[in-house]
């Protein structure tokens, strides 16, 4: 459970669009638990004590106690993380976190970026919903290998289950994994993957004070992409504003402004690929 937002991922899953097949992660041994409250209620529930998953806020409440856990369960998640970056690292793969609100334009950037370089870079996707596998779909539709993980009411991706999905991916060595965050501006900055950037999205359809209304996503990105310029015309978003507020929050991250559609800004953003996939050392592959 996400003590920051209280949802749960006990129900994550990875999924292959090609067949179909579902594989449920594992979180570890079970442990079940049957509790009588004063009033006589009696709840049966169970957990691991071994994962990242918990249900210590249950707990909390049965037993009449507050019990902080976000810096326990960050430090679990933060030892797989750094278990993943050596994993890219000794194959020599770009990890890319992406991160946006729903609707930003994420999947159709992806897979603008993965037919215009295909022949140049090769990439992998692991994407993140919490149900469907419709984005897996579109992007096993441009030839590249992709799964799905479906986090069922989990807000976010989670370094174990970035684990278990590079099992099933089997990215190739000299390549650029990217990983598709669920769609939210909290959360997902939380939580470290083991990726070398974090990458956040950001639609001119979603207004110009997003980076300071959700300055810890921003402040956690290397990258942020205005996306869909093509619709400046039309909508009322001060690019200017925009940029001015994600450096006020984070004065060293790197922007492109681009848009997927009609692809103007788009060589910038591959040109920056293609330079992070030859430098993946653990220098930063988006200098500001």
């Amino acid at each position: 459970m996400c003590v920051t937002c209280g949802c749960s991922d006990d129900n994550a899953k990875i999924s292959y669009p090609q067949n179909q097949a579902v594989i449920i992660s594992s979180h570890g041994d079970e442990h079940h638990h049957t509790h009588t409250l004063p009033d006589g209620t009696i709840i049966n529930h169970s957990h691991s004590h071994d994962t990242i998953n918990n249900t210590s806020e249950i707990h909390a409440k049965i037993h009449n106690t507050t019990i902080s856990l976000e810096q326990d369960i960050l430090a679990k998640n933060n030892l797989i993380a750094a278990q993943n970056r050596g994993w890219f690292k000794g194959r020599n793969i770009l990890a890319l976190n992406l991160m946006s609100s729903p609707g930003s334009g994420k999947t159709t950037l992806l897979t603008r970026t993965i037919n215009d370089l295909k022949n140049k870079l090769t990439i992998s996707v692991i994407e993140g919903d919490q149900e469907t596998i419709n984005d897996a779909k579109k992007i096993e539709a441009t030839g590249c290998k992709v799964v799905q993980i479906n986090t069922g009411t989990g807000c976010h991706l989670d370094a174990l289950m970035i684990e278990k999905g590079l099992q099933q991916l089997n990215p190739e060595l000299d390549s650029i994994v990217m990983i598709e965050n669920v769609g939210n501006l909290v959360c997902p900055a939380l939580f470290d993957l083991g990726e070398q950037a974090k990458v956040t999205i950001l639609s001119v359809t979603e207004g110009e004070d997003k980076p300071i209304k959700y300055p810890h996503i921003f402040k956690a990105s290397d990258v942020m992409i205005i996306t869909k310029i093509d619709l400046l015309p039309y909508v009322q978003f001060d690019v200017e504003k925009c940029i001015e507020y994600a450096r006020q929050v984070n004065p060293s991250i790197r922007i492109f402004q681009l848009s997927a559609v009609t692809g103007t800004g788009l060589e910038d953003w591959y040109q920056s690929l293609e330079m992070g996939r030859v430098n993946t050392t653990g220098v930063t592959p988006f200098p500001p």
